[in-house]
């Protein structure tokens, strides 16, 4: 083929628009290579929108020995929240003490122990868990957060809600993240870099042609084909599906999809901090303050069956997690409480692990290169709090393919409003409140949390709130809505109400329909799709 013949191309073409994809052409993008990602529905639909929200180290890894993956979480920590203190922020958590605390049955750490003591068969003690928050504190040099303390649970406000058989605690630190603003923040940015983000696009084949890949994408506007030297599978719980369906290239990879449900229920409790409660059954779980006026309960760890896309939270998750939780609370925690189900598959590696909790969370790299043929990366598995690492370990992977590409720089980088220190946030909001004094100041935080210092842009202009437009409902204005649709891909109700916010959770129905209708008459002419 001619040069005159040849058909223009990127050089990466990623298929999937989660944390992942959306990190790695992030960060493509930024060392200069030409990106294209597409994504069959709304960026963050999947599994990305449907965590327990947490930048975490992930303390029972250390039971699992996954050194390695609980440093690189907790070095990460303070690396993002430094570059996204609108979206993350420091939390405590309380993990009360009780003897009735057991290991998950087949643990490294709990084989260890029976072996040494076999006395202490199946418990988890307090002495260890103390030397695990030791380790947590030490192992990703932590400054920014604060150390692990001890609580008297019997003068401590964290012990008012719990059952008074719960007297000693142990407090430690991790990080709050708005998970599905996380990636619309990374697309934004990537796309702000030369990127080309198309949402509502799926990908129907993919070909080796040459020494490029062939790629055909779909929308209501029909197919195109696009061109690229080298493909990126991040397909999350899909992945399997692109190799198989999309690539027909063979593979012995598997994925182990492993579902996560999560309730949320009214507040339950009156102070900031969060819980880690374990049980009897060795299995964790969190409760977290939650939009203000909710908690978080979540979440369980079960083989899941069938399209991701499916998963829901099931009626006996709901009640072992409800049952969990009034193992700890004096006041029983109960369905009528719950105002919220989700549920998300996540795509492990599979390893072989007897149970879903015992999986690895670590990811995986799979690359697919032979003599000229263009590469194929196959992402399997990884948690959201090394999603940028994974972008770094992904580039690694394909740089040797791009004599020209850019060193890594992700590194504490402000993402789209993040630009300002991260201990900065209420000093943001007394300048938003100071400037619209219209605003309630609960309206201009959540604005501030959301957007950072965008927050300025969205407001621009206004000097009283009828100069934002449409007021939908819980804060949410024709001006915000407008942002979301012409600047972070929203298309829909749901993308809006339930991605770029949770204002889904206090919106009626009817508020709800309105929303939609606004969105369905107001869609941009330049909509972010192929």
């Amino acid at each position: 083929m001619s040069d005159d013949e040849r058909p223009e191309a990127a050089d990466l073409f990623i298929i999937g628009g989660g944390v992942n994809g959306c990190g790695i052409a992030r960060d493509a993008a930024g060392r200069g290579l030409s990106v294209i990602l597409a994504e069959a529905g709304d960026l963050a639909q999947g599994t990305s929108s449907a965590s327990t929200k947490l930048f975490h180290g992930g303390l029972r890894y250390l039971e699992f020995f996954e050194f390695r993956l609980v440093r690189e979480s907790l070095e990460e920590r303070e690396t993002l929240l430094v570059a996204m203190p609108h979206i993350s922020w420091p939390m405590r958590f309380v993990l009360p003490l009780s003897p009735e605390m057991r290991f998950d049955g087949d643990t490294p750490t709990s084989r260890l122990l029976t072996r040494i003591m076999p006395w202490m068969k199946g418990r988890r003690p307090a002495w260890l868990i103390r030397l695990g928050l030791f380790l947590y504190d030490t192992l990703g040099g932590r400054k920014i957060l604060p150390a692990t303390r001890s609580l008297d649970l019997t003068k401590d406000e964290a012990g008012k809600p719990l059952k008074p058989t719960f007297r000693r605690a142990f407090e430690y630190s991790d990080c709050w993240v708005e998970d599905s603003r996380l990636v619309v923040l990374n697309a934004r940015d990537a796309e702000a870099r030369g990127a080309r983000i198309m949402v509502g696009a799926r990908v129907v084949s993919a070909e080796r042609r040459g020494d490029l890949w062939e790629v055909t994408t779909e929308n209501a506007e029909g197919r195109r084909v696009h061109h690229a030297r080298a493909l990126v599978n991040a397909g999350g719980p899909w992945a399997a599906g692109v190799i198989r369906n999309v690539t027909r290239i063979n593979s012995s990879e598997k994925i182990r999809l492993v579902r996560g449900s999560h309730i949320v229920t009214r507040r339950l409790f009156e102070h900031d901090r969060c819980y880690f409660f374990q049980g009897a059954d060795g299995r964790i779980i969190f409760a977290i303050p939650y939009e203000g006026e909710f908690t978080l309960l979540g979440t369980t760890d079960r083989d899941h069956e069938g399209e991701p896309s499916e998963a829901r939270c099931t009626d006996a998750e709901r009640d072992y997690l409800l049952a969990f939780a009034s193992t700890y609370f004096e006041k029983p925690v109960t369905k009528e409480d719950v105002v919220w189900t989700y549920s998300g598959v996540r795509p492990l590696y599979d390893d072989g692990a007897s149970s879903a909790t015992q999986a690895t969370r670590d990811y995986v790299l799979s690359l697919d290169a032979a003599g000229d043929a263009p590469p194929l990366l196959n992402i399997f598995g990884g948690k959201i709090t090394t999603y940028r690492r994974l972008a770094e370990s992904a580039m690694a992977k394909l740089a040797p393919f791009f004599p020209k590409v850019g060193p890594a720089w992700t590194a504490r980088v402000a993402l789209p409003g993040g630009d300002f220190p991260y201990d900065g946030f209420d000093a943001l909001v007394d300048g938003l409140l100071r400037d619209h004094p219209f605003l309630a100041p609960a309206h201009a935080r959540r604005l501030a949390r959301a957007y950072g210092t965008e927050a300025a842009a969205i407001l621009a202009g206004a000097r009283s709130a009828a100069d934002l437009g449409r007021d939908f409902g819980a804060t949410l204005t024709e001006a915000e809505l407008r942002w979301m649709m012409e600047k972070e891909y929203a298309r829909t109700a749901d993308d809006a109400l339930w991605r770029r916010t949770k204002l889904g959770l206090r919106l009626s129905a009817e508020q709800k329909k309105a929303v939609g209708a606004f969105m369905a008459a107001a869609a941009p002419a330049h909509a972010n799709a192929d």
